[in-house]
């Protein structure tokens, strides 16, 4: 039985990560990046969730929380998807995504920045970061009810593997899928006015339904 309880949490984990919002989100932060931060973006989202669930999973099963208060997780990391949204949206309008090209040993680099300066910062990984641990409040009660059928199981760090392992397979063959787009069509002003567009009209649309539902 114990088996059987890893493999469905294992397969919730898969099912849970293929959510509009989780996508949306990794897509936000992880476009225009490179390979390096595109991997660190995706898999610190994925252990955002796990760890959110691991915490959030012990509050609820040791202390008298209503699940209700859970959901304004969601409504949080909501609103940062449509903000993100608008975000992308604005600096695609005011022209500040900028690309530029030059040469190391031969070969052709290109890089991709915003505003007027071409800076590196780290705040985009801590912020995917912070919302993978937000999103992950609201797989709490996913998992629960789906614990709740099994059995009465209280949740541990073998079930939090085993639902990590789950998202992280798609969470990663997602950001796998920017990386391709990042390095393969980013590569003129014009794609990347078209492609930075339609991630921030998406991210706008996905968040508004959220908050609206």
């Amino acid at each position: 039985m114990e088996q059987f309880s890893l493999l469905l949490i294992f397969w919730y984990g898969i099912l849970h990560a293929f959510a509009p919002d989780h996508l949306t989100a990794i897509a936000d932060f992880s476009i225009g990046k490179n390979k390096s931060k595109t991997v660190l973006i995706t898999v610190l989202f994925a252990f955002g969730h796990g760890v959110s669930l691991l915490v959030f999973a012990k509050i609820l099963q040791n202390f008298n929380v209503s699940a209700e208060i859970l959901g304004y997780g969601d409504i949080i990391s909501a609103a940062v998807i449509f903000g993100m949204g608008i975000y992308l949206l604005f600096l695609v309008s005011t022209n500040r995504i900028n690309i530029k090209k030059h040469q190391h040993d031969g070969k052709e680099h290109i890089h991709i920045f915003f505003g007027k300066d071409h800076t590196h910062k780290k705040t985009d990984v801590t912020s995917a970061l912070t919302i993978g641990t937000l999103m992950g409040i609201g797989g709490v009660r996913g998992m629960l009810v789906t614990l709740g059928a099994i059995e009465n199981s209280a949740v541990d760090i073998f079930m939090v593997f085993a639902f990590t392992f789950g998202v992280s397979i798609i969470f990663i063959g997602f950001g796998a899928f920017i990386l391709y787009v990042n390095k393969n069509l980013l590569n003129t002003k014009k794609n990347i006015t078209r492609i930075f567009t339609g991630v921030g009209a998406i991210s706008v649309m996905v968040g508004l339904n959220m908050l609206l539902s």
